[in-house]
Formats: C-alpha cells, sequence, structure tokens
C-alpha cells in the first residue's frame, strides 16, 4: 500500500464480486499463510469457501483506494451466521467442533462469528475497529445476546501451545451455564500446567491478538482446544454475552465511531 492512507468502508457483501474478493482474501490468509484446506478451497481460482457460506452475511471491510487502482477492494472479513442461518445450514459451523447445547439451552440469541481475517498490511491498526463498529451495529439490528465462534492458534500441538491454553483456563473459562466442550476425539483439556506455573506474560504473547481483543471485551472461553488438522489449528471457543459487558467494553467495542 506505500504511504497511500486507507479509506475505509464497511458493509454487507451485496456482489458477486464482494463474495469473490471475500473469498480471496480467506485464501491469502488461511491457505496461504496458515496451510489450510478443506473439499470446497479452489487452488486454481484462490477462493476459500466451504457450506456455510451461503446461509451467512458477510461483513467486508473495504479500502476505497485500493478498488479505485483496480485492486481487490476487501481488506477485512468477519462471516456472520445467525441462528436463523444455522437453522437453514442444519448447524452452526462451530458444532463439528463443540457441543453447543449450553448455548441452545440459553434462550438467547445467537451470532455465530467466523473466517475472520484482515489483509496483512491492514493488521495493528484501525481496520479490526472498523469491522467491529459495524459488528455493533449488526448486534444491535439483530438482538443479538450471545456471540461465539471458534479462534486459532497456529499449529496442532498442544503441549507447545501450554502456557497459553492453560492461562485461558484459569483465568478466562466460562461461567458453567455456558461452559462448551469440544467433540471427541480430537478435543484436548487446556488444563496442562498448574496455575502457578504459568507465565502470564509468555502466554499473553503467545495468544493470538484476535483472543487478546476478545478477551478484553469480556470474552471468556470454553472448556477445552479442539485440534483441527484441516486447517493445521489449535482452536478455542470464545463466547461473548453481550448484557454481560461493561461500559467500558462497550467503549472498546465502538469507540471509532465518533
Amino acid at each position: 500500500m506505500g504511504r497511500t492512507a486507507p479509506q475505509f468502508c464497511c458493509r454487507l457483501a451485496q456482489t458477486s464480486a464482494d463474495l469473490a474478493a471475500a473469498h480471496r482474501l480467506r485464501y491469502a490468509v488461511f491457505v496461504e499463510e496458515l496451510g489450510a484446506d478443506g473439499p470446497m478451497v479452489d487452488h486454481a481460482a484462490r477462493h476459500e469457501a466451504d457450506r456455510f457460506d451461503p446461509f451467512a452475511d458477510h461483513l467486508i471491510l473495504v479500502d476505497q483506494r485500493r478498488a479505485a487502482a483496480g485492486l481487490d477492494h476487501v481488506v477485512g472479513v468477519y462471516r456472520l451466521l445467525t441462528g436463523e442461518g444455522a437453522r437453514q445450514a442444519g448447524q452452526f459451523y462451530s458444532e463439528d467442533e463443540y457441543d453447543l447445547a449450553p448455548l441452545h439451552r440459553s434462550g438467547r440469541r445467537l451470532l455465530e462469528l467466523g473466517r475472520s481475517c484482515l489483509h496483512r498490511d491492514y493488521r495493528g491498526g484501525m481496520a479490526m475497529m472498523h469491522l467491529w463498529a459495524a459488528l455493533a451495529d449488526y448486534i444491535k439490528t439483530h438482538d443479538i445476546g450471545i456471540l461465539f465462534g471458534v479462534a486459532s492458534f497456529h499449529g496442532t500441538d498442544v503441549q507447545a501451545l501450554a502456557q497459553p491454553l492453560s492461562a485461558l483456563h484459569h483465568r478466562h473459562l466460562a461461567p458453567a451455564e455456558l461452559r462448551v466442550r469440544p467433540r471427541p476425539p480430537h478435543g484436548h483439556s487446556m488444563d496442562i500446567l498448574p496455575v502457578d506455573q504459568v507465565d502470564r506474560p509468555a502466554a499473553m504473547r503467545a495468544t493470538p491478538a484476535l483472543i487478546k481483543a476478545y478477551l478484553r471485551l469480556g470474552g471468556v472461553v470454553g472448556e477445552g482446544a479442539y485440534v483441527d488438522h484441516d486447517f493445521n489449528t489449535t482452536d478455542v471457543c470464545l463466547i461473548l454475552d453481550t448484557a454481560q459487558m461493561s461500559p467500558q467494553q462497550r467503549n472498546l467495542y465502538i469507540r471509532d465511531r465518533g
């Protein structure tokens, strides 16, 4: 991008061109960077897709300067799957990995966040805040009570992730009524190290930025991790109860609107 400042707008994907650009960004991040694969990944077209995409809304972050330059205009993506969309799809995406019965029993309106990614040139700046501000509008419009979704650590060696996983287990475990658990045979306990052996600064350094951002918003995690060999990741299920967010956390979520 050189020194040209981005000119952002955030909206739901509206056209086949929007969706194709979102799929190309997902391919660049999940396949090329992280080594993922799957039955609907199109390597020739450089598209990452799956069977849940037709039932979801796709929140896209557009850099209008890139679009004007003839480059792919989508630089950020969130896939949003409501309860209604999940019923049409037959399930939530996360239900392949986690038993979501506690969330279903809550009686609250659910929204699954998935396939969140940013173009590598837009990480560490304001891009994610623009996505979150638009997401906050979506949540209000759809009266969402609980947000959830899997978030990933790179790699499938759980022992190598003992510090961050143990820190999540000891400090950020969901309350019992929302505590989802991974499905066998790829579920793994996150209670790997006793609390007095967790080096919290080291654990936080090893935790992806997106997971840390959800924790700052009051997010919690399910009990146990899921090893996803197709995506070459170790996943945790993040849960955010919108009713439990403090005013300070809500301000973090929407602070770039002004």
